[in-house]
């Protein structure tokens, strides 16, 4: 009988990351067999594992979708107060979470997968993975402006400086940028700083996945090379 820690178990289902599944169980939102779980305990696969009272099965593959998210759409499941969220858009045979959110204003890239361990290595800012992003904003663009954001710019409420990061001018009003961070609405705030407002922001690529031609609510799998690809920077850190 193989025994595997909780809240890998629930990662490798595609409920959550790792650290999510410990707040889940702080939480008490997780039975096994019927009993409230605790965080550090170890299941087998002769167990009945609940979240939200929802029986989970064991996940057979890896599953990574490409999602175009439109203007509008919250990247959340559980938000009473959102009026359309990610969950109500994205319907799918297998369980996925979204790995890095799109705030409801800002459209383009976000990547689903059933893979809490995936999600994890994406989102660990230590591994500073690469995201892309076309923004336009209220104003000129000038060579100032662009010096200011790649240096880096401190955010006072954060109290937190973003790190150097790739800007370049492909507009009058429209500059592309590269993130290896996940601050929130991190070039909203930095825009800020810098006197500009952000009119559209849309992510065309997180690591090697590009969003390319697709429409506003397509979804697509990422398969093949690419999905290969994808899975060896994540643990690479690339």
């Amino acid at each position: 009988m193989e025994w595997i820690r909780l809240n890998k178990f629930l990662a490798q289902c595609g409920v959550c990351s790792r650290r999510e599944a410990d707040r889940l169980l702080e939480q008490g939102r997780v039975q096994v067999n019927g009993r409230t779980a605790i965080v550090g305990q170890s299941v087998c696969e002769q167990d009945s594992i609940t979240v939200n009272g929802k029986l989970l099965q064991g996940r057979e593959r890896t599953v990574v979708l490409a999602y175009y998210k439109p203007i509008g759409v919250v990247c959340t499941e559980n938000d009473r107060h959102a009026r359309i969220k990610i969950s109500d858009v994205v319907k799918t045979a297998e369980r996925v979470t979204y790995a890095g959110r799109l705030d409801k204003d800002s459209e383009g890239l976000l990547l689903l997968t059933n893979d809490g361990d995936l999600i994890e290595s994406m989102m660990r800012g230590s591994n500073r993975h690469e995201k892309e992003y076309v923004v336009k904003a209220d104003k000129e663009i000038t060579d100032d402006f662009l010096s200011k954001m790649a240096a880096g710019i401190y955010l006072k409420e954060l109290n937190l400086t973003t790190r150097a990061c790739r800007v370049e001018q492909i507009g009058k009003y429209t500059f592309r940028i590269v993130l290896t961070q996940g601050v929130n609405r991190q070039i909203r705030r930095m825009c800020e700083v810098c006197g500009y407002r952000v009119k559209n922001l849309k992510r065309v690529r997180v690591m090697n996945i590009l969003l390319g031609n697709m429409k506003p609510g397509e979804l697509r799998e990422i398969a093949g090379d690419e999905l290969e690809n994808l899975i060896a920077m994540a643990k690479t850190g690339e």
